[in-house]
């Protein structure tokens, strides 16, 4: 890496006694950016024990001369087959200019290249990121650092002025919440199964990513398994509503986390019923607003559907994904359906 940072800065991999000053540094971001504090020590600390994220070899902290913590970034590449690797960084807004973000790019693209070591020899291997659309000083650090715009992610948001409509549910289904214990594999198989039509989509080992799911379950305060529908038909769980109480920056607003219906439950309104089941969930619970992020050109039609139930793209929350080719070859992600 030939990007040096300026005098008598340095930097670090993090370690957990870095949670709540790494903490304060993104919310002093997020306030810039957001007009929020959107970043909460739980939610970092679950993420930085995630099982196969290597704090030494996966984070970077870049601290001023005063010891202050004034850039991090960390770079997500714990599953086989380890072809589309993500990074994710911000920089303290007050040390912006000072090559701060170049430092971390080019960190990230040397830590990125260690997946060529692991993915097979044939695949397209890309290492993404992401910011949001209106940054313009971060899409160009990434247009910079050789990286191309390449896709946009939505938040879409309803207000729930009056008591929304009910859910009207295919003959067959049946909805219940998730049973702690019980419904993990069959839930994650049913999201595993929806999600794959989704652009970017990779098959991932499943004991893996369910080790993954146990792990946030038990360290991240915003799951309540009371929020994750299961749509069944008999005893196999063919649709998902996986929802959390509130987005990182507004608590006021409910989040549906994760819709899907396996292919051959598609286009009979299950999406829908599943949805207007959570906008009843969440108003009973006092939420008078409810989003979720969607690809903006989803290959399965998800825009329209949730435009149908009464949805907006918030202006102020849209997302520019960019994306630099490590090395070429075979591409093993959903591109098409």
């Amino acid at each position: 890496m030939n990007h040096l940072l300026p005098h008598r800065y340095e930097s670090r991999p993090v370690t957990m006694g870095d949670v709540e000053p790494t903490v304060k540094m993104l919310n002093i971001w997020s306030k810039k950016l957001l007009g929020v504090e959107a970043f909460e020590a739980t939610d970092i600390g679950s993420e930085w024990t995630t099982p196969g994220f290597d704090l030494e070899r996966d984070t970077r902290l870049v601290l001023a001369p005063d010891g202050e913590i004034v850039g991090y970034n960390e770079v997500w590449d714990i599953f086989d087959p380890h072809v589309h690797v993500y990074s994710w960084a911000r920089v303290h807004p007050e040390y912006n200019g000072r090559g701060i973000g170049t430092y971390l790019m080019a960190w990230a693209e040397d830590r990125g290249r260690m997946a060529l070591l692991k993915a097979p020899p044939e695949a397209r291997v890309t290492l993404r990121g992401h910011c949001l659309s209106p940054d313009l000083a971060a899409a160009e650090l990434f247009r910079n650092s050789g990286f191309n715009l390449i896709r946009y992610a939505l938040r879409m948001v309803i207000e729930l002025n009056g008591s929304p409509p009910e859910p009207v549910w295919p003959e067959g289904i049946s909805v219940r919440t998730l049973v702690v214990g019980q419904d993990e594999p069959a839930a994650l198989q049913a999201v595993r199964e929806s999600f794959q039509d989704h652009w970017g989509y990779v098959e991932r080992p499943f004991e893996d990513e369910l080790e993954r799911w146990k792990h946030f379950m038990a360290t991240d305060d915003i799951f309540d398994p009371n929020l994750w529908f299961l749509a069944m038909a008999s005893d196999r769980v063919v649709g998902t509503a996986l929802n959390y109480p509130y987005v990182d920056d507004d608590h006021d607003m409910g989040w549906v986390g994760t819709l899907g219906v396996v292919r051959e439950w598609r286009r009979n309104g299950l999406g829908l019923a599943l949805l207007r089941h959570s906008f009843q969930d969440f108003h009973r619970r006092g939420k008078r607003k409810v989003g979720l992020g969607v690809d903006a050109q989803s290959l399965t039609g998800a825009t329209r559907l949730y435009l149908k139930a009464g949805m907006h793209p918030d202006p102020d929350r849209q997302w520019s994904i960019f994306e630099k080719e490590l090395r070429p070859g075979q591409e093993l992600s959903t591109q098409s359906i």
